[in-house]
């Protein structure tokens, strides 16, 4: 992709989006993904770790069909690429994985994803905010860093439909309070956040 290319897909996130701080917050990841998924419906979430999310969200929807993909094998998985998987999706989540992999590679991936979601299906992503200090270096192995205009933009790139951008900030009731409300102005001001991640929901068509 050229870069002109890319700064236009960028754009079209930003004229929704202005500023980070126009980014809704989400306080719980749980209700958050379980808000878009039906019962019955399948899930594939992509560098599961320890699948102890997919436990959660079998809990909470009995129906749902749970795999997990992670190219480590500590875990029991059934996929350990994306290259394996010949079957299709109507949800695919993958936290805190994108920015472990190069541009070219998260593209590519993007767009695997794309490939094995059914119509309709949904995609919930999420990296870390560059926009606090410090929060993307807390990883030796980060590769690539978003804004989170970049990253819905990379999504429009690749077919899908952004349905949302927020923030996650799962903090203490105080240290939430003080930060969301009391410092928010000293936030604007000093141009950084505090939240801990962004979350992308799209859609494919």
């Amino acid at each position: 992709m050229d870069w002109s290319e890319q700064v236009l897909w960028r754009e079209r996130i930003h004229g929704r989006y202005p500023e980070i701080w126009d980014l809704k917050i989400v306080r719980k990841r749980l209700p958050f993904i379980l808000k878009y998924l039906r019962e019955g419906e399948s899930i594939l979430e992509i560098g599961a770790f320890d699948r102890v999310l997919g436990e959660r969200i079998k809990s909470e929807s009995p129906s749902v069909r749970y795999k997990s993909m992670d190219i480590d094998s500590t875990y029991p998985h059934d996929y350990h690429s994306l290259e394996e998987i010949r079957e299709t999706f109507d949800m695919i989540l993958l936290f805190e994985v994108i920015e472990h992999l190069g541009l070219e590679q998260g593209r590519a991936m993007v767009a695997r994803i794309f490939q094995i979601l059914n119509g309709g299906g949904r995609v919930i992503l999420s990296t870390p905010n560059v926009y606090t200090p410090g929060q993307y270096w807390k990883d030796v192995s980060h590769l690539t860093p978003y804004h989170y205009d970049e990253l819905g933009g990379l999504l429009l790139s690749r077919g899908f439909e952004v349905v949302e951008i927020c923030r996650y900030f799962h903090d203490a009731f105080l240290p939430f309070f003080l930060k969301v409300y009391l410092l928010r102005p000293l936030f604007r001001l000093l141009g950084i956040d505090f939240s801990k991640s962004i979350f992308v929901v799209a859609k494919k068509a």
